[in-house]
């Protein structure tokens, strides 16, 4: 052991005068080897915080979704459209009020779900946690397989199969196939692939980096009840209607983050990012759907075509407001939509890792 040094007089005298930072610091508490604070600290070491462990699980969900898209069979989002389904049967009244009796039913059901699956990830240490998060992100995912149905309806319209393109429409939209030709299969192709780029991965991602697992649940829960309930119809009108203003609230920040990617991505497909950043401005305030306009008018803008107009769903004619100004779009320009998807939601997961990081480090600075 070194000997110590004695110090000068003026030396002594500072540090007596100053403590020294070990000196000023709170006593130390002893802690049993069991206790609450010591679990905590072995699972998550100074190196591996919380925040990494959920930013590191979004860009594997992500990488996971990428490479294996959407289970075929056992899909947790079909379970959950079954369970609502036979729900429905029993909370069904044409009113607002049961209709929101049923979306927070349903909605808060799933986000304690996300509760129960972190908390069983941060028992089992920062790789549980990360683990469970990657899972959950995969299984709330589904822009891969939008990008790749995009990809195969532009292959069937490029060989003239019109046949195969209406029978892959409903796996898309909500469209009637079989009142739509070449040009209006590809229009309604494309519009929605920009559409639900949004919901299917930018706005998982999003709500996966400011609440975790639970926020990845419940918002897919709220995604899911939209498709199912949160369209204009004689049965829906009034019973979806809480599920829409849901949905269209927790996506106000997700689409306009969509739109900015999509500005960022357009040069990527040979696009305009001016274009897109134009017709946002311009076009998205015309759509129905807050959300909706901002990802669809961004998109025509990027990709220089104009989408819109007349509209046909299985319930009826909607006549739309034209996002865009270039001409309409034709079979080249759904493949280039789908590659355009994929580089949005690429810029997402990243996004939404750096930001569950700056979020992470945010909640950990001390109050001053």
């Amino acid at each position: 052991m070194a000997s110590r040094v004695p110090l000068p007089d003026a030396a002594c005298a500072w540090r007596r005068a100053v403590p020294c930072r070990a000196s000023v610091r709170a006593p130390v508490q002893r802690i049993g080897r069991n206790s609450v604070v010591s679990r905590s600290a072995r699972r998550f070491p100074a190196r591996c915080s919380r925040s990494t462990a959920r930013a590191a699980g979004l860009l594997i969900g992500y990488a996971a979704d990428r490479v294996v898209g959407d289970p075929r069979r056992w899909h947790p989002v079909a379970g959950f459209g079954l369970a609502a389904m036979g729900l429905e049967r029993r909370t069904y009244a044409d009113s607002r009020l049961s209709g929101a009796a049923h979306t927070a039913v349903l909605v808060g059901a799933t986000a304690a779900g996300g509760v129960a699956a972190h908390r069983l990830g941060a028992r089992l240490g920062w790789l549980g946690e990360t683990a469970v998060t990657a899972a959950a992100t995969w299984t709330v995912l589904g822009g891969t397989s939008l990008a790749g149905t995009g990809r195969t309806m532009a292959r069937h319209l490029e060989a003239g199969d019109l046949e195969a393109a209406r029978a892959l429409l409903p796996s898309l939209c909500g469209r009637d196939p079989s009142v739509l030709d070449a040009d209006g299969l590809a229009r309604a192709s494309l519009e929605s692939v920009a559409e639900n780029t949004s919901d299917a991965t930018v706005g998982a991602l999003f709500w996966g980096a400011v609440a975790g697992v639970p926020g990845l649940f419940a918002y897919r829960a709220s995604n899911t009840l939209d498709a199912m309930i949160g369209y204009r119809s004689a049965k829906y009108s009034r019973f979806g209607w809480a599920a829409a203003r849901w949905d269209d609230l927790v996506n106000l920040a997700p689409a306009r983050l969509t739109g900015a990617l999509t500005i960022a991505a357009a040069p990527v497909v040979g696009g305009s990012a001016r274009g897109a950043l134009d017709a946002w401005r311009r076009d998205a305030s015309k759509h129905p759907s807050p959300n909706a306009g901002v990802a669809e008018a961004s998109a025509a803008g990027a990709l220089g075509v104009q989408l819109g107009g007349r509209t046909e769903y299985a319930h009826g004619v909607e006549m739309r407001p034209t996002l865009g100004s270039g001409p309409a779009p034709v079979v080249a320009d759904l493949e280039r939509a789908a590659r355009l998807s994929s580089a949005v939601q690429a810029g997402a997961a990243v996004t939404a890792a750096a930001a569950a990081l700056a979020l992470g480090r945010r909640r950990r600075m001390p109050r001053t």
